[in-house]
């Protein structure tokens, strides 16, 4: 006996495959506002304070992040002391820091890299010995799959 029932009575419903089982890692973190990046920062080592490293990303212009602006958040949370009451886990405080500064960073250190980069070559075509000239270093990646002629040949 057949079923006669139309293909498009039938409902499917969503289906996604299980994922494998996988240890559960320790720094989740919730989805950072919009404009903000979320980063784990190191707030203290072996139990002492790493007053240091906490001065400088709260200059970089870092804001620890305090569990009541994610209440649907199940994560580790500072019980005492100086931050209490702050994302944390293992030494490391869960801290916000405006997308625009990420990428003025980014660029900073782009520009340090390009100048030493800059410098790295000067350096190299000065000592150049004249017997085995060096020539200038070639620097582009550029990644191409076939030719234009295998391109064309469809």
């Amino acid at each position: 006996m057949t079923d006669r029932n139309s293909r498009s009575a039938e409902v499917r419903e969503k289906t996604t495959r299980r994922k494998p089982w996988q240890p559960p890692s320790s720094l989740d973190a919730p989805q950072p506002p919009p404009g903000y990046k979320y980063r784990w920062i190191r707030e203290s080592v072996l139990g002492q304070d790493d007053k240091t490293n906490m001065s400088k990303r709260i200059r970089e212009g870092f804001e620890p992040v305090r569990a009541e602006a994610h209440p649907e958040f199940q994560g580790p949370t500072i019980e005492d002391g100086k931050h209490a009451g702050v994302i944390g886990v293992g030494g490391l405080i869960l801290a916000k820091i405006d997308e625009s500064i990420v990428d003025e960073r980014k660029e900073y250190f782009q520009d340090m890299t390009d100048a030493s980069m800059q410098a790295v070559d000067s350096e190299l075509m000065r000592e150049s010995n004249p017997i085995m000239p060096i020539e200038q270093p070639n620097r582009q990646t550029r990644t191409e799959f076939g030719s234009r002629k295998d391109l064309s040949e469809d």
